[in-house]
């Protein structure tokens, strides 16, 4: 049964919501819909009264791709809306801040992106999932990712073939490196010798810097650097880095001016140096991180740059084992840039250290409101947010933020 609704806002995931609550994906506040309600959510949806905020979407792919969720919205709605997502995180846990004009990545310039690759009867088929489905669907004319990822698609698809299931999928990790590619597979067949002389011979036919499989490297042909600042890091196969290089300087650029001159920096969550070795530039750091395998790029990173201050690293779970405040007394500024589950426990610690700096870099407003409310309620001073929207078109939202201690 058809039925009608006007959607009032949009929730965090970026679905219009109507009172009920009812969710309709691809909507926009104050549209009349109808549709088919299956549960909670708005099936068959048609838009009888578009909102002027709704735009065509620029990409072909997007009405069954699920890689974007608001590409039916005007630019300015979308960054209004973002910055708005986080401010009443702030406002739920009684707070407010300066909050500093978006920062948006240019479309096209996604570094890094997972695809998702299965065997079929004719070849393969490559591309991101549909919304909620397992429907895979093929993106040549993605307007999210660099062109050169698209480029790499079909390296995706020849390595399916030499190492994927039929009853299976893969997840192919594109990553462009100053060196080329670094393609990190997981959901592979199990290694053996043949299959790693073919994955060899495949590193060398398609030009990659380095191929790994469920983990292990399997060939090398040139380190697959990033450049952080001064110097050149090797990240271990896989591990995390700042989707696009316009989002990593926009955030490094917030972080360097929250911790401004301050002579020694602790970065906690530190990754590969995304922020140590930049940072070092002026400052002593000690980077903490709970990979080790990061922990040792970082460092190597740091040994082979030149004109860097001392930087120190520390492997360690952060999440059971915090930096408790007596290790944290020395330094001038933290940096914290913690997964989506926030950091609690170390911002705990961080609360009572009393250190006049605090940068906090996040994935996850809410989370991050529920830590800016400990220290604020530790005596500090929540300055500014800059929101930097470098997953454009989707509804995840990222931020730095500046803390001072209160006089």
């Amino acid at each position: 049964m058809t039925q009608t609704y006007t959607i009032t806002r949009l929730g965090h995931q970026g679905d219009g919501i109507a009172d009920g609550p009812v969710y309709a994906p691809r909507t926009l506040p104050g549209e009349v819909v109808s549709g088919t309600l299956l549960d909670q959510f708005l099936t068959d949806i048609r838009v009888e009264t578009p909102s002027d905020q709704r735009i065509k979407a620029p990409c072909r792919h997007y009405k069954s791709c699920g890689g974007c969720q608001l590409q039916h919205a005007a630019d300015g709605f979308v960054a209004d809306w973002k910055v708005e997502v986080v401010r009443t995180a702030l406002a739920a846990q009684g707070l407010e801040a300066l909050m500093r004009p978006i920062h948006t990545s240019p479309e096209r310039s996604r570094r890094r992106a997972t695809i998702a690759v299965r065997r079929t009867k004719k070849g393969t088929l490559a591309g991101f999932h549909g919304r909620a489905s397992d429907t895979i669907t093929e993106i040549p004319d993605c307007h999210l990712l660099d062109p050169a990822l698209i480029a790499a698609i079909p390296v995706a698809e020849a390595l399916a073939i030499l190492g994927g299931s039929r009853k299976g999928e893969l997840a192919v990790t594109l990553t462009l490196s100053e060196a080329g590619l670094d393609v990190a597979v997981k959901g592979g067949k199990p290694l053996d010798g043949p299959l790693e002389l073919a994955l060899a011979q495949a590193t060398e036919k398609h030009g990659l810097a380095r191929l790994s499989w469920d983990g292990e490297v399997i060939a090398m042909r040139q380190p697959p650097v990033q450049r952080f600042g001064q110097a050149n890091v090797v990240p271990p196969p896989g591990a995390f880095l700042q989707a696009t290089k316009d989002g990593e300087q926009a955030l490094l650029k917030a972080i360097s001016e929250a911790v401004g001159d301050s002579k020694r920096v602790v970065d906690l969550f530190a990754g590969s140096g995304t922020f140590s070795l930049p940072l070092a530039e002026g400052a002593e750091v000690h980077a903490v991180e709970g990979e080790p395998a990061m922990t040792q790029a970082l460092d190597q990173g740091w040994r082979r740059a030149r004109g860097l201050k001392r930087v120190t690293t520390e492997a360690r779970d952060l999440f059971r084992r915090p930096l408790m405040p007596d290790e944290l007394k020395s330094f001038d500024a933290a940096v914290i840039d913690p997964p989506r589950a926030g950091a609690e426990a170390q911002v705990t610690e961080l609360a009572q250290a009393l250190r006049p700096v605090i940068a906090y870099v996040s994935c996850n407003p809410v989370t991050f409101a529920r830590d800016a409310k400990i220290l604020v309620n530790a005596g500090y001073t929540l300055e500014w947010v800059q929101v930097v929207d470098q997953f454009r078109w989707s509804s995840h939202t990222e931020l730095a933020a500046r803390f001072t201690l209160n006089p």
